[in-house]
């Protein structure tokens, strides 16, 4: 099981850019999935998470600048950033708790990262 993400790089403040996460192997279920963000000698941040049913939670600091959507049958999210501001600078991770195996534990699995680079 792996969770794949691309997208990211280096924009300039105000600008836009998209992120996205997709799970590739035989699982069983993914719940919930998110966007997390980390900066160097800070903790890793929820960004923004998104349910089965594609109800969502997002970071204040990103409401009414950053969308997170889902398409279970690709299982993939999808996380559009706009109004782009220096802070949002960061290592982006993907995360999904999934179940491999019908009688498993969910757990928790994350993608490698993508460093998003906003400039003033």
């Amino acid at each position: 099981v792996q969770l794949q993400a691309s997208g990211g790089g280096l924009v300039q403040e105000g600008g836009s850019l998209s992120l996205s996460c997709a799970v590739t192997g035989n699982i069983y279920r993914i719940d919930d999935m998110a966007w997390y963000r980390q900066t160097p000698g800070k903790e890793r941040e929820l960004v923004a998470s998104i349910t089965y049913r594609s109800d969502t939670t997002y970071a204040d600091s990103v409401k009414g600048r950053f969308t997170i959507s889902r398409d279970n049958r690709k299982r993939s999210i999808n996380l559009q950033m706009s109004r782009l501001i220096p802070d949002d600078t960061a290592v982006y991770y993907c995360n999904a708790a999934l179940k491999v195996g019908n009688f498993d534990r969910p757990a928790d699995y994350w993608g490698q990262g993508t460093l998003v680079t906003v400039s003033s």
